[in-house]
């Protein structure tokens, strides 16, 4: 594992000892599933689990559950013989037929960039309804301490005028009647489902709702803008911006956002949702781009968008994330922007199993 990754991680794990106090009872010999497993955000949490198995003797045993065997056994390829993680080839929107009892299940399984949103979505909508009613449905049935779903700060929709962030109790608007809501109303479905099974069935549930987020972890084909923004960096190429980058949004780098899950799984409210951004990240499309061509050395040039990206597109230009009640829980972020961009280039330049 490269060592800046593996520092990114050590600092995770090292946040969560020393503020989290339930870390030793709520983790100890406990049992994890994790849908998305390969993706973004699953990759980076097993590495945060494995790593305090390593140096916290923590006993963590994770179910790693994937649609494809070959990304996982690509991602996690230094733990395959490590007892404590079985690799599951699962699609979510097929039930489960193990007999496994989790401690906790966290669902980060869905398409998370616009040209997913255009061209399936119908996978849009069923990884975060169906596969979600699936997984929480297992949960009722197995003994489930507590499920985590991860949601977005697409359920906002566009602000409204005046309206600067959003908290949890807020809502924006969302046209709902385009292929491309898919993604954003089908997150509000997923997490209906959340607070029904917590009604109906007792079962205990938290929902961090994510802003926009980076990382090296990144998939090769993921279409956000500043995902392309970060290849071209790292290819210390131009950046190509496809508006007038206006759009102010809220950004986190993956390791914070993962700090944060850890976070409301140990210390957060059963029943609540939970704004996951930085106050040290909010920030307009066209500054970010020139942030990462000075990183590469390069310059920022306009491009119009093709349809299948147009499409894709979100259609909101505001969308800030007041994150206090995250703050409440003693949650603070370990990158501000600058650092986690460069930290994210220079780890796809070097990539993240090097030594």
């Amino acid at each position: 594992m490269n060592c800046m990754y593996k520092n990114a991680i050590k600092e995770i794990a090292d946040f969560i000892t020393k503020n989290c106090l339930s870390v030793n009872s709520s983790l100890l010999n406990s049992k994890f599933l994790i849908t998305g497993a390969s993706g973004m955000i699953g990759r980076v949490l097993i590495d945060t689990l494995m790593f305090l198995n390593e140096t916290e003797g923590l006993n963590i045993s994770i179910t790693a559950l994937g649609r494809t065997l070959g990304n996982l056994q690509n991602a996690f390829s230094e733990y395959l013989s490590a007892p404590n993680l079985t690799l599951l080839c699962h699609d979510v929107n097929v039930p489960l037929t193990q007999n496994a009892n989790f401690d906790y299940i966290i669902h980060a399984a869905s398409n998370t960039h616009p040209v997913q949103y255009s061209t399936d979505p119908i996978g849009t909508i069923n990884a975060n309804v169906l596969g979600t009613l699936n997984l929480l449905e297992y949960a009722k049935n197995h003994s489930c301490k507590r499920f985590i779903f991860l949601s977005s700060v697409e359920i906002y929709g566009e602000a409204l005028e005046g309206q600067l962030s959003f908290t949890e109790k807020d809502l924006g608007y969302i046209d709902c009647n385009t292929v491309r809501a898919g993604y954003p109303e089908s997150k509000r479905v997923g997490e209906s489902l959340c607070c029904a099974y917590a009604k109906e069935y007792n079962l205990d549930v938290v929902i961090p709702r994510l802003c926009r987020v980076y990382g090296p972890t990144m998939k090769k084909d993921d279409s956000k803008a500043l995902s392309q923004f970060i290849k071209k960096a790292v290819q210390r190429e131009d950046i190509v911006l496809k508006s007038e980058g206006k759009q102010f949004y809220s950004y986190i780098d993956v390791f914070d956002a993962c700090l944060a899950v850890l976070v409301i799984l140990l210390n957060g409210k059963t029943g609540e949702a939970y704004n996951v951004s930085s106050k040290k990240s909010d920030i307009t499309l066209k500054s970010l781009a020139q942030k990462l061509a000075s990183i590469a050395g390069t310059k920022v040039v306009f491009e119009l968008p093709n349809e299948t990206e147009q499409k894709g597109f979100s259609k909101a230009t505001r969308a800030i994330l007041d994150n206090t009640k995250l703050c409440t829980l003693g949650c603070r972020e370990l990158f501000d922007i600058d650092s986690g961009l460069k930290l994210t280039v220079d780890l796809l330049r070097q990539g993240l199993k090097d030594d």
